[in-house]
Parts: C-alpha cells; sequence; structure tokens
C-alpha cells in the first residue's frame, strides 16, 4: 500500500474541530437571520421589525442547519471545516467516504446525540459512539484529497 497509514484522531482534536464546527453552524444560523431580515425590510420596509426569536425555532433551525453541513462536508469530501482545520477526516473502515446515507445517519446522530463523542476517550481505538453504531473512523489526514483504500485503524 503507498501513503501513509492513517491514525485514529484522539478525543481532543476531535474535540476542537467539533468546537470549530459549531462555530460554523452557528455562523450559518446568523446568515440564515440576516437574510430574513433583508427579505422582510425588501418585500415590506413600511410595516418592518425585526422578527422576534423563538426558542424552539432557533434550535429546530440550528439543528436542520448543522445536520445540512455535516451531512454535505462528510458526503462529499469527509471533512468539515473543523476537520480540515485540525487535520481529519471522516471515512468508511476501509478507509473510504461514507457516502450520503452513512453521512447523513451519522451528522443526525453527532447532532442529537454529541455526548457520544465522549466514548473516544476511553474507546481503545479511539471510536466514538457514532463510529461504532456506523462502522466510521475519525484519522488524521492532513491530505487535500482522499487517498482511497489506504489503511484505517481496527480494520
Amino acid at each position: 500500500m503507498s501513503g501513509p497509514t492513517h491514525h485514529s484522531a484522539g478525543i481532543i482534536t476531535r474535540g476542537f474541530a467539533a468546537g470549530i464546527d459549531l462555530l460554523v453552524a452557528l455562523a450559518m444560523m446568523g446568515f440564515i437571520y440576516v437574510g430574513v431580515l433583508l427579505a422582510t425590510l425588501l418585500f415590506s420596509p413600511q410595516e418592518f421589525s425585526a422578527p422576534a426569536i423563538h426558542a424552539l425555532h432557533s434550535v429546530t433551525t440550528f439543528h436542520a442547519v448543522a445536520v445540512l453541513y455535516l451531512t454535505a462536508c462528510w458526503a462529499l469530501s469527509g471533512r468539515t471545516v473543523g476537520a480540515v482545520t485540525m487535520g481529519l477526516r471522516v471515512v468508511s473502515r476501509n478507509g473510504e467516504l461514507i457516502g450520503w446515507l452513512r453521512a447523513f445517519l451519522r451528522a443526525v446522530l453527532c447532532v442529537m446525540l454529541w455526548f457520544g463523542l465522549l466514548w473516544a476517550a476511553v474507546d481503545r481505538r479511539r471510536r466514538s459512539v457514532q463510529d461504532i453504531l456506523l462502522r466510521t473512523a475519525v484519522v488524521y489526514d492532513w491530505e487535500p484529497d482522499l487517498h482511497l483504500g489506504e489503511a484505517v485503524p481496527g480494520k
């Protein structure tokens, strides 16, 4: 096999990447809010007032934005902004991209059961609950492109 062997990422690196992704999702929420404000102002300037922010609506929108963001990133490249920053990639156990369905399921699990990431701190193969359930791995990978078929720990 050519190229470096990928090593499983630890809890600290994964935690920092998740924190960066949280900030990205919150920024996306801010852009959505500003977009709603501008659209409201554009289509009814005389009746404009800043829309009230409702907690349930905001939480629901945040979850949807976060799931869509994570799904698209993991399905297309295996990397989110946080993962690129920290040199990580989400792959299947055979080292390939995880595909749209598994990316979606992983995103839902990561957003709804975020504390499942903590299991990576005690698992000897550094797997989160999401990794165990969906047979994925988060590995160190600083290369811009995925090298399909490279060794993934615990394969």
